[in-house]
């Protein structure tokens, strides 16, 4: 009898860490399940209900955490979204490569995997929804757009400085760096079952067109990445 207690009281143990453990990453799960939610249903038609049913816990635990479907969302940006934007930010704002080499090398692979990644499809619920939610597309913008045009804008100006880049309006327009990514993601989204784009080759080739443009004059073209990323 005693040593059926104790082996009651070491399984019981044995489930105490691991109740705790699900307890600290249950955010992390509901913010999981809420991506899925937003980006199979859209944002209007998610219910914080659905999301607690796909992240399997109660019905009422999400509102412990988020008091709202705009602070779920929000949440799902942070998670999803950011990190990776950010992470490329500091490369940009750090590398030792050159500014061509970057944008051959990492700046390009960085693009190639956001087109092809579900991550992308954050951005195509907020080219359905967001003129009804300008409250998110605020949100997203300040949180990555905004940070990501300062960003380009330094490493033009960087170039320039370092005398790989001529000055152009380019500086002006940084939304041009990135904007055949956007096209890919509606192609990909509109018009891909009825032709096929190559958004690798697509991207490589803006990158390649946009040095020309922008190569300082007597700055010599790379031909490869630039070595390891």
């Amino acid at each position: 009898m005693a040593e059926t207690k104790r082996a009651a009281g070491k399984r019981n143990g044995e489930a105490a860490p691991r109740k705790r453990e699900r307890k600290d990453t249950r955010p992390q799960e509901i913010v999981a399940a809420a991506f899925e939610e937003f980006v199979s249903h859209g944002y209007a038609a998610t219910r914080l209900e659905d999301v607690a049913a796909r992240a399997r816990v109660s019905k009422g635990l999400p509102y412990l955490y988020f008091k709202t479907k705009e602070e779920l969302f929000k949440a799902v940006v942070r998670s999803v979204i950011s990190p990776i934007f950010d992470a490329m930010r500091e490369r940009m704002l750090t590398t030792e490569m050159s500014c061509e080499a970057f944008l051959k090398g990492p700046f390009l692979a960085f693009m190639q995997e956001l087109v092809a990644s579900r991550r992308v499809l954050i951005a195509r619920l907020l080219i359905a929804e967001g003129p009804k939610h300008p409250e998110l597309t605020k949100f997203y913008y300040e949180q990555v757009i905004a940070k990501g045009r300062e960003t380009i804008q330094a490493f033009i100006d960087r170039g320039i400085a370092r005398g790989e880049f001529k000055p152009t309006p380019l500086r002006d327009f940084p939304q041009l760096v990135i904007a055949p990514a956007l096209m890919a993601v509606i192609w990909r989204t509109l018009f891909e079952r009825h032709h096929h784009l190559d958004t690798d080759a697509l991207l490589a080739t803006h990158i390649d067109l946009l040095l020309d443009a922008i190569r300082a004059p007597g700055a010599a073209a790379q031909t490869d990445g630039g070595g390891a990323p």
